[in-house]
C-alpha cells in the first residue's frame, strides 16, 4: 500500500508550507538535485493534487540519480495509479534488480501487479517483500487486500491482525468481516472508521460501501473524497474494490473530474 499522507490533512498548513519552501529553496540552488526533485514529486502529488507534475518530478528525480530504488519505485506506482501498467511494472521490476534487500521495491512490484489483477503474482512478491523485512509496515495490509480479492477472507484474518495502523485495521476488518457474512462485525468496524476518520479516509469509506454493493453510499463517500482532497483519490482509476462500477456512469464522471494523465 502506498503510502500517501506525509502531507495530507493531518499535516498543518505551516508544516506543509515549509516543507514546499525548503524543496525550493533547494532546487533554486541546484536544479539536479534528485532528493529534491522527489520531494517536490511528493508535494505535488498529495498536496497540489497536481498528478502530471508530481509524475514529472518523480521521472526527473529518476532521471538524474537512476541507481536510486526509492525514487524508481515512486515514479513506477505512480504510472500504475495512471493505469499505465507496462511502464509501472517496467519500473517496479527495475528498482527489485538495483536493490533485492529493498522490501519496499518488492511491495511496491507486488501493488503495481495487484492494481492489475495479477493476484498471485502479487501475493508472491509481498512474501518476498516478508522475507526481506518482516517489519515492513505494508506487508501485512497488502497480503489482506490480495487474500480478500482472491476470496481468501480465513487468510486475510490473520494478516489484519498483524497491521498496526489503526484506520488501515478498521477498513480492512470492514471488508474482511463482510467478506465472512459477519455483517454485525463490519458494521462495528466501518463505524469505528467513519466516526474517527471521516475527515481524513473517505475513499477508504468509499470502497467498503463498494464492496457491500451499497452503490449510493459509495459514490456519496467517493464525492466527499474528492470535496476532503483526500489524497488516496489518486488511487480510483485502478482500485480493484471499485472494479464493479466500470460501467456506472457516475464513475466515468468522477474519473473526469479527478483530471488523472492518462
Amino acid at each position: 500500500m502506498l503510502e500517501v499522507n506525509s502531507f495530507s490533512s493531518g499535516s498543518s498548513e505551516e508544516g506543509r508550507r515549509l516543507a514546499r519552501e525548503a524543496v525550493e529553496r533547494a532546487l533554486s540552488l541546484n536544479p539536479n538535485l534528485s532528493e529534491a526533485h522527489a520531494q517536490m514529486g511528493r508535494i505535488k502529488q498529495q498536496v497540489d493534487y497536481d498528478w502530471a507534475g508530481a509524475n514529472a518530478s518523480f521521472q526527473r528525480a529518476v532521471a538524474l540519480e537512476p541507481g536510486n530504488p526509492e525514487y524508481v519505485s515512486l515514479a513506477a506506482l505512480t504510472a500504475a495509479c495512471f493505469g499505465r501498467f507496462d511502464e509501472a511494472l517496467q519500473l517496479a521490476r527495475r528498482a527489485v534488480d538495483l536493490d533485492p534487500l529493498n522490501a519496499g521495491s518488492w511491495e511496491a512490484l507486488a501493488e503495481a501487479e495487484l492494481y492489475m489483477g495479477q493476484l498471485d503474482q502479487s501475493a508472491a512478491d509481498s512474501k518476498k517483500a516478508l522475507e526481506v523485512n518482516p517489519d515492513h509496515w505494508s506487508n501485512p495490509i497488502n497480503l489482506s487486500r490480495i487474500y480478500l480479492l482472491q476470496g481468501r477472507a480465513q487468510d486475510a484474518l490473520p494478516e489484519i491482525e498483524k497491521v498496526h495502523n489503526a484506520t488501515y485495521r478498521a477498513h480492512l476488518y470492514a471488508l474482511t468481516y463482510y467478506a465472512f457474512g459477519r455483517k454485525k462485525e463490519s458494521d462495528a468496524a466501518l463505524r469505528e472508521l467513519m466516526m474517527k476518520y471521516h475527515a481524513s479516509n473517505a475513499f477508504e469509506i468509499a470502497t467498503i460501501y463498494a464492496f457491500r454493493n451499497q452503490t449510493d453510499q459509495a459514490f456519496e463517500w467517493l464525492d466527499r473524497a474528492y470535496a476532503q482532497r483526500d489524497p488516496s483519490r489518486m488511487f480510483t482509476k485502478v482500485e480493484p474494490l471499485l472494479n464493479s462500477w466500470h460501467n456506472d456512469p457516475r464513475y466515468a464522471a468522477f474519473l473526469k473530474k479527478l483530471n488523472l494523465p492518462n
